[in-house]
């Protein structure tokens, strides 16, 4: 029988993207292959967030097609839908598949399609290979399948709900490649948790790439919080975790939610970007930093105990040092516990990549190296704050210590790793006391039940 492998790069919504292409091709009868290096058909779901991320997608081409010379290379994802002539030009891809077309890449890879639609442009390039890219602003499919951790971790699947962006900020190639906000339908979503709650896990997360717009493109306009409210009223799930909503999507109304609700993970991730008011202006960000403030020490308020981190630029063109001391300083004083630091990186097409006084590559690694080394000791506090305490942790798997033996690692509802001695069975919620804290993880012990 066939067989299929498909290697993802990026954020989860790719992720889940990748789940999505697995189920089209089960559904065609193939296997899924154990590696790149053994399958008939290989897909590259690709990131182009960064310069980076389109060098990593070129270099995973170049080793797959050393390894497995006779299979079919198909790329798609992000790279595909923006830069399809650039990808036609290395040497081994088959075929390209933008996010406009993803959602019948299996028909597509394997030659099993009809007459192509109406709404269908094709690019033609002069090397022969097909290429399946047409305007993602069109595109009003909404590919979702849960998706997981890592192979073989099944636990805490994550499952996208929402697609696409309807902001424009000047740094982002996003809603480029991924089209307008796109909404997974109430009922569709309560049914992807319900059979997952059905196979016994304990924890979903939900996931988009602009989550609080949940709802607004919806033939009967929906917010965010009505989400949240129908899966704790019409499912059994026992944790709703909550991935990246934007600042001002932090409503009283969702932050009392997470308040209140022991089904909800104490956990609020508000990506931040920029602590200067005139970056952000620049950057075309929807709030200014006072209002970014306001939202955390709310956040803070109502769930003393949560995780609050923040995503955050260095480097966009124009950014001063005064600038930059601006966002170190008010990082420092938020009770911010962890932080996904970026640095800037030109992406064609957007109006960031043409402005002047783009930053110097060495004083962009150094501000990142100072925001991480803040983040890092903002969350070693955090956790230190926790010795002597009593936390709920979702196990994950076992793993082995040397001497010190046996620990099973898990997250904290608060979204902290924490070993747990002895072996448990993963996917249990488990009420652990913290004595320690080594190496970047809590230590614990799992409290005795009361009789």
């Amino acid at each position: 029988m066939a067989s299929y492998y498909v290697e993802n790069f990026g954020c989860r919504a790719t992720q889940a993207d990748g789940a999505a292409i697995e189920r089209q091709f089960e559904s065609l009868g193939l296997e899924p292959a154990k590696g790149s290096d053994s399958a008939k058909v290989v897909v590259l779901n690709t990131c182009t967030v960064t310069a980076a991320a389109d060098q990593d997608a070129r270099a995973a081409i170049r080793r797959i097609r050393r390894e497995n010379p006779h299979c079919r290379m198909v790329v798609t994802g992000c790279y595909a839908q923006r830069a399809p002539e650039e990808i036609s030009q290395l040497p081994g891809v088959d075929q390209i598949i933008g996010n406009s077309d993803k959602h019948r890449l299996a028909q597509l890879a394997l030659g099993s399609f009809g007459a192509v639609g109406r709404d269908f442009v094709p690019l033609s390039d002069l090397s022969g290979q097909s290429i399946f890219v047409s305007d993602i602003f069109a595109h009003t499919e909404l590919m979702a399948a849960p998706v997981f951790d890592a192979p073989g971790n099944r636990t805490r699947p994550n499952l996208k709900i929402q697609d696409g962006c309807d902001n424009r900020c000047s740094f982002c190639v996003i809603p480029y490649v991924r089209g307008q906000s796109r909404s997974m339908k109430l009922e569709r979503v309560l049914e992807e948790i319900n059979v997952l709650v059905a196979a016994g896990y304990k924890e979903v997360v939900i996931s988009g790439i602009n989550l609080g717009r949940w709802g607004r493109d919806l033939p009967t306009p929906q917010h965010f919080e009505g989400i949240i409210c129908s899966i704790l009223d019409r499912t059994t799930l026992e944790k709703l975790r909550i991935s990246s909503v934007e600042p001002m999507d932090w409503s009283d109304e969702l932050i009392n939610l997470v308040a209140s609700s022991p089904r909800i993970a104490k956990h609020a991730h508000v990506p931040m970007q920029s602590g200067s008011d005139r970056v952000l202006r620049t950057m075309h960000r929807k709030y200014r930093p006072w209002h970014y403030r306001e939202k955390v020490e709310k956040i803070r308020d109502a769930v003393p105990d949560a995780a609050i981190g923040a995503d955050v630029m260095v480097g966009f063109p124009g950014e001063t040092e005064a600038d930059f001391e601006e966002t170190r300083r008010m990082i420092e004083k938020l009770p911010l516990t962890y932080l996904h630091v970026f640095t800037y990186s030109a992406r064609p097409g957007t109006p960031a990549s043409s402005m002047s006084k783009q930053v110097a590559v060495h004083i962009a690694r150094e501000r990142n190296q100072i925001l991480r080394g803040l983040g890092l000791r903002k969350k070693a506090a955090f956790m230190l704050s926790f010795i002597g305490k009593t936390l709920q942790a979702i196990t994950l798997n076992v793993v082995h210590c040397g001497d010190s033996g046996e620990y099973t690692e898990a997250l904290t509802d608060n979204y902290l790793k924490l070993w747990i001695r002895g072996r448990h069975l993963p996917n249990q919620w488990l009420r652990t006391r913290i004595a320690d804290v080594s190496s970047g993880h809590l230590v614990g012990k799992v409290e005795p039940r009361c009789r």
